[in-house]
């Protein structure tokens, strides 16, 4: 057993199984996940620490317990089309990709989008399809969707991803300002119908787009 192995084992113990994140398919998942690899080289020691981490570019890799959290809430099952709003490091991708065969993931910026698609091709997540641009127009040649995750804080719901929600499927979002968000779970009941339930308080970088933030200058 490798040290970083070691290390995935107690983060698991430690932050996520003892917060009730109980699903043998997300623990397992994130076991497998080698989340040193998602981050700077200089920051692979702090990797399996339960907080996130800067990636560049303003962005970071979320928390190892918001991660498992999003992951438990989407109810996943290996036939589901997932379709994931900011592919970021890529390790929220890579967990998924464990769970299910389609995932499509969408991230504005381009060199983060390489530079996941280059770790993740490298552990065998080949499945995964990265697209460059405005996530929160979603993907609507691809829709409908099992489950849609988006890693980012939106100012309100944003109606597209609703829409391109399948019968049952299951949207999990972040939803507010800069100073925190409520993660919300939204379940597509039937055409027009849909429950919302809040999970948890969270903190995401903001989601931008023409349904979400406005871009800040630099």
């Amino acid at each position: 057993m490798t040290d970083f192995t070691r290390a995935r084992q107690t983060m698991v113990d430690r932050h996520i199984k003892p917060r009730g994140i109980d699903d043998p398919q997300v623990l397992a998942a994130i076991l497998k996940v080698p989340r040193h690899l998602f981050v700077e080289d200089a920051l692979r020691g702090q990797a399996y620490g339960d907080y996130a981490l800067p990636i560049g570019d303003k962005q970071t890799i979320s928390q190892p317990y918001i991660v498992a959290l999003m992951t438990a809430a989407l109810q996943l099952k290996k036939g589901d089309r997932v379709l994931e709003i900011g592919t970021g490091s890529g390790y929220q991708t890579a967990v998924l990709a464990q769970m299910v065969n389609r995932i499509f993931s969408i991230e504005r910026l381009p060199q983060l989008a390489r530079r996941a698609r280059k770790i993740l091709d490298s552990i065998s997540c080949a499945h995964v399809q990265i697209r460059v641009g405005d996530g929160t127009l979603g993907w609507p040649e691809e829709a409908p969707f099992d489950a849609i995750i988006v890693t980012a804080g939106a100012p309100d719901m944003v109606d597209v991803y609703c829409r391109q929600l399948a019968p049952g499927g299951r949207l999990i979002i972040p939803v507010g300002g800069a100073g925190g968000q409520q993660l919300r779970r939204v379940t597509r009941i039937s055409a027009d119908q849909f429950h919302e339930e809040d999970l948890a308080d969270c903190r995401f970088v903001p989601l931008i787009g023409r349904g979400g933030w406005p871009e800040s200058p630099s």
